[in-house]
């Protein structure tokens, strides 16, 4: 195990342990509040109640997405209305999948589509990830074995995007997402997946699994505030510059206007 210290330490601040931990699919579930902030911030409303499971919807109420701790098998469920030519859709995502890849999606949520096609294995690739020919389905599998993504074809045509990381202890998550559920978005969660960034994890909350590799680190409580709202400002910005493209776009409708002959008179 590595050990590192942070550089500009504030005065009256305690450092508290923390750990990077890689790869990130095998890290835990992290922080609920990586995910719901941002959402908060980009202007979806919180539903959530008192004591019960975390509930966000977006600013349409086109999507709602929750975290359920307390069924079994829990977790993270992300349903999307129809829309146009969009189906109805879905996505799950076990308890102890790690909220910076839950992010993946969830903040794909909160920006425009790209206009370029998307593809789920181009970020897999990127990071070396290993796509056997022969396969049954075509499934792509992390370097170290540890984590997937599959696209299964069942013997009707419907087909199923499946993904997850497990250890050799058999602790892990599944996630799978619906034939309809648009392709960007599965990409955005293959891009988070596939990330070789580190993430943290506070002391006590770092997985036992022989698979995982820690680096200690040093945090000042500051510091993990500032970074926790360097990401909140970023989606308050990015929301505030959508909406003020939109405001100003010109009018496709004609205005109401009173008739050339002359001016009507009011009774």
């Amino acid at each position: 195990m590595k050990r590192k210290q942070w550089q500009g330490w504030g005065a009256g601040e305690q450092a508290q342990q923390h750990y990077l931990v890689e790869p990130r699919a095998l890290a835990g579930g992290g922080d609920l509040r990586h995910v719901s902030e941002f959402l908060r911030a980009s202007g979806w409303r919180d539903k959530s109640k008192a004591g019960g499971p975390l509930a966000m919807e977006s600013p349409d109420r086109a999507v709602r997405i929750t975290y359920d701790p307390f069924v079994l098998p829990g977790g993270w469920t992300i349903r999307g209305a129809a829309s146009g030519h969009q189906e109805q859709w879905w996505a799950v995502l076990g308890r102890q999948t790690p909220v910076e890849i839950v992010a993946g999606l969830t903040d794909a949520l909160t920006r425009p589509r790209s206009a370029h096609a998307p593809n789920v294995w181009a970020p897999l690739r990127e990071q070396g990830w290993d796509r056997p020919p022969n396969a049954e389905h075509v499934t792509a599998t992390s370097p170290d074995g540890s984590a997937w993504m599959q696209f299964h074809q069942g013997p009707d045509g419907e087909a199923m995007w499946w993904s997850g990381s497990k250890d050799k202890q058999g602790n892990g998550w599944t996630a799978q997402f619906a034939p309809s559920t648009p392709m960007h978005l599965v990409e955005a969660f293959s891009t988070a997946l596939a990330s070789p960034e580190p993430v943290m994890r506070p002391l006590g909350r770092v997985p036992h699994s022989a698979q995982i590799r820690t680096t200690s680190v040093s945090v000042l409580p500051s510091q993990l505030s500032a970074w926790q709202q360097a990401r909140i400002t970023a989606a308050r910005a990015a929301t505030w510059a959508r909406n003020a493209a939109r405001s100003s776009r010109p009018r496709t409708t004609a205005r109401p206007h009173a008739n050339a002959g002359g001016a009507r008179t009011y009774r």
